[in-house]
């Protein structure tokens, strides 16, 4: 503790102030034993005692890294292009079956170079082994039914796309004239196409 000289009073000095000085000592000593008490209950500050560094956001995840959806460009597609090279021209990700990781839904077509060659749209999976490649596991529209996808999306588990298509043989292959929404979903164990429209509507 800290110690503050007394000052004497002289005999010119007020009776009332000479004990000014034994007061102001009684005021600091105090004063220093609050400061000393204020700073062992000061707020802690820096990292908790057993904290380990490791925030929640930076936690790893309790089943492993994220999964990452297979990479359509990697797959090999079960569609004949009579020689002419495939084109992936639209992709969506999700988990479509609850396994906690996550399948793309691919629009695939011949690259003609002219017209509009219709659309396949093929289901991706891929193994979690390291090395393997991603494979279609399911086709949900076929080129025989010669219609163009749009707007492929994956929401909820389930797969939207518009489908453009033609009202007869005799519109030019350029332009359709139909457009449909359409989706599918994965139920007991298999794709199913559900019903958006009652009819094609006309474009």
């Amino acid at each position: 503790m800290l110690h503050t000289p007394a000052t004497l009073a002289t005999p010119d000095t007020p009776a009332h102030t000479r004990t000014r000085p034994l007061h102001w000592l009684a005021t600091a000593t105090a004063l220093a034993a609050v400061i000393a008490a204020a700073g062992l209950v000061q707020p802690a500050t820096g990292t908790p005692a057993g904290a380990t560094g490791t925030t929640a956001a930076e936690e790893p995840a309790a089943n492993g890294p994220e999964a990452t959806a297979p990479d359509a460009a990697a797959a090999t597609y079960p569609l004949d292009c009579k020689g002419a090279p495939r084109a992936v021209t639209a992709t969506a990700h999700g988990d479509l079956d609850g396994d906690g990781r996550p399948e793309t839904v691919a629009a695939v077509r011949c690259d003609a170079g002219s017209g509009t060659p219709p659309h396949a749209i093929y289901v991706l999976t891929q193994d979690p082994a390291e090395g393997s490649r991603p494979r279609v596991v399911a086709t949900l529209l076929d080129t025989p039914q010669r219609q163009t996808a749009t707007e492929l999306t994956v929401r909820d588990r389930a797969v939207t796309a518009s489908l453009l298509g033609y009202s007869g043989p005799e519109v030019p292959r350029c332009c359709p004239d139909k457009k449909q929404l359409a989706k599918w979903r994965w139920t007991d164990g298999k794709f199913r196409q559900e019903l958006t429209d009652s009819a094609a509507r006309s474009v």
